[in-house]
This record gives C-alpha cells, sequence and structure tokens, in this order.
C-alpha cells in the first residue's frame, strides 16, 4: 500500500510542477491530477492504450490511480494493475483506489446479461435477488466482500488505498433514504473490518448525483449522515477511529454543484458537499474534470480567460483542482499523448481562492 515515505520520495524525485500540484492525503502525498480509466471500449487494444497511458503518467509524476470493479467488464482493474507492475515506480510510490457497488460482467458483455448476473451472483449466494437494485447494483456487505476480493485479484495487490462504495443513490431507486443509511452504515462495518485486517487503508463514497443536489431531489444523501454512519461502523467493530476518507463526484466548469449548492447541514449552517468535507478533515477527489473531452472542445470565455495552461484540456483541470477542498482530481487518460498533456496541467497554478471565488459572482 501507499506510504508516508515512499509518496514523499516519489514527490521529492518530481520536483519540476507547480506549487500546490502536490497534496497532502493521510500521512502522504497524492499529485492533484489522478489517471481515471472509464471510459472506452473492452478490448485489447484499449487495454494497451490504457497500459501505455498509465505507465507514462506514472513516470512523469501522477501517483493517483482511480479504478472500478465494473470500468470496462474488469479490464480496466487488471491493466492497472499490468501497468503499475510494468512501470518503474515503487508501488508504495502510488495511491491506488477502486469501487464496488455495480455488478461487473467478466472481460466482456455477455449475450444475457440476467442470466450472467443469475448464475455468477444469485445462484452462487453471494448476492441475494432481494438485495439487488435495477438487477445491477448491491452494497450489501457479503457483495462487497466478494468484489474487494476480486478487485485485488484484478489488481495483483494485498491492499487497496482507497476503496469506495459506488453511487450508493442508486438504491434509492427501490429503498427509502432511511434504508439506504441502514445499508451503507452495514458496508462501513464491514469494510471498517477489511481495513483491520489491511485489505484496504482507506474507504470512502464514490458518487454521480447523491452529494451535490439540493436535499428535495430524488438522488439527495446527506454528507453529514453519512459521516455519521461511518463513526458508527468504526465504534460497532472495535476501531477506534473510522477508515472513512475521502468521497468522490463530478466537478467541473459546466457541473459546479458540489461548490454551488449548499445542501449538507454544518455548524454554522447548509454548507456545499466541499465546503462540509474540507471542515470534516475529508479528501475530495473529483471525476469527470473535462467532461469526458467535452471542455477539450468548449469553456466558457470568461471562465478560460482565468486560467492557466497551453492547451484547453489543461485549463479545464487546472480549474477542477482549484475549487476549495479538492485533493484531486481525476481524468480518463486513453493515450500516452493524453497522459503527458495531463501531466504538463500540474506545471501550471490553479486559480487562487479570490480568483476562483470571482467565477461565480
Amino acid at each position: 500500500m501507499a506510504t508516508r515515505e515512499a509518496t514523499w520520495a516519489y514527490r521529492d524525485d518530481h520536483d519540476d510542477f507547480a506549487r500546490t500540484f502536490y497534496r497532502r492525503f493521510g500521512d502522504g502525498v497524492v499529485s492533484s491530477i489522478g489517471v481515471g480509466t472509464y471510459l472506452g471500449d473492452p478490448t485489447d487494444e484499449r487495454d494497451d492504450a490504457y497500459h501505455d497511458a498509465i505507465v507514462t503518467a506514472l513516470d512523469g509524476g501522477v501517483n493517483v490511480l482511480d479504478t472500478a470493479i465494473n470500468y470496462r467488464h474488469q479490464r480496466s482493474e487488471r491493466v492497472v494493475g499490468r501497468a503499475l507492475a510494468d512501470a518503474d515506480v515503487d508501488r508504495e510510490a502510488v495511491v491506488v483506489a477502486t469501487k464496488g457497488g455495480f455488478v461487473p460482467f467478466d472481460g466482456e458483455r455477455p449475450e444475457n446479461p440476467g442470466a450472467y448476473v443469475q448464475s455468477e451472483y444469485v445462484d452462487t449466494g453471494i448476492v441475494d435477488a432481494d438485495a439487488l437494485v435495477s438487477g445491477q447494483h448491491c452494497i450489501a456487505p457479503e457483495f462487497l466482500d466478494d468484489q474487494l476480493d476480486r478487485s485485488l485479484d484484478n489488481l495483483g495487490l494485498d491492499t487497496v488505498d482507497l476503496y469506495y462504495v459506488h453511487n450508493p443513490e442508486t438504491q434509492l431507486a427501490e429503498h427509502s433514504r432511511a434504508e439506504v443509511y441502514d445499508q451503507l452504515e452495514a458496508a462501513f462495518e464491514r469494510l471498517e473490518e477489511r481495513a483491520a485486517a489491511g485489505d484496504l487503508k482507506h474507504y470512502g463514497v464514490a458518487t454521480w448525483e447523491a452529494f451535490r443536489v439540493p436535499e428535495s431531489h430524488d438522488s439527495y444523501l446527506s454528507l453529514p449522515e453519512v459521516v455519521e454512519r461511518a463513526r458508527s461502523a468504526a465504534k460497532s467493530v472495535g476501531n477506534t477511529a473510522t477508515h472513512f476518507r475521502a468521497i468522490q463526484l463530478p466537478f467541473n466548469v459546466f457541473m459546479a454543484d458540489a461548490f454551488s449548492v449548499a445542501a449538507h447541514d454544518g455548524a454554522d449552517g447548509p454548507q456545499s458537499a466541499l465546503w462540509f468535507a474540507h471542515e470534516a478533515g475529508l479528501d475530495v477527489f473529483t471525476s469527470a474534470s473535462i467532461m469526458q473531452g467535452r471542455l477539450a472542445e468548449e469553456m466558457p470565455e470568461s471562465v478560460e480567460g482565468k486560467l492557466d495552461g497551453e492547451t484547453r484540456a489543461q485549463r479545464a483541470l487546472n480549474f477542477a483542482r482549484s475549487a476549495p477542498g479538492v485533493t484531486c482530481s481525476l481524468v480518463g487518460t486513453g493515450s500516452a499523448e493524453h497522459a503527458e498533456e495531463n501531466v504538463d496541467a500540474g506545471r501550471y497554478e490553479p486559480l487562487g481562492a479570490e480568483a476562483f471565488d470571482a467565477v461565480f459572482e
């Protein structure tokens, strides 16, 4: 797993970035740009392109790799593991994050997805059919146990640095908010046990809508309540402190709700997800930082003019990592050329606090 000594040594070996490029994560440091692995077809050719991109990023100064067991039908996890083994970098210098929640296929989409889920997960007892939402999502402790084991095998690792419960708001399609909080607490208890066993170092929640929508929204989950459930989970299994460390959510020029929507109760009233996370000591990893390539094509001139970077994609990345409380902004990196461009974004300073706030005035 990533260690304090190795991550700080990695930073020292890559000292040609702008001042705030590396940021604290636990007792170590991580690059404020990370590699995402969501996009792309499930093909050998795409695997090879991802491999080269990840190796390029690791060699260049990026030490955050983000994936999920369902990304590209488990291929993304497997190529992350292969690239990490092949790169000239100390494994302990790299933070590897993955996720569990969506039932994954294996290598490719089966002809009959429903039959695959039934035979692979329901008939084997890994998943109770009643625990599946929309036939594809589950956060029951036994399922997450199985998924974490498979992820460790795919990645070729003994420990994952950050394990997310993936899009728990999916459960709201069939369960009440109170029931989903109870489900999360049960999931957190199991992850606390796995942390104590050394299988993961930290855990968190990766969301798409839950933390950046108003309380009235059907997908809303309260971040303060989720944090409280994590604390209760740690206490119930006998851990002295929770291993709940991070959240992941979309943030970019066009999707700035995590900063602008005050939907979470803080000490002084409602706060945005970013501000609440910052004050609660949580790390924030942003997804969709260039909006799956859209921001490389267009960006509001009033915002772009305030950002540094040689390319529009670099400027979009620098906007995402300018937000208060953001530890790292993730970006899909499907080629070595894109990896080099993304790494080079870190040679420019992000916006300062006053300049960032001015964007929203």
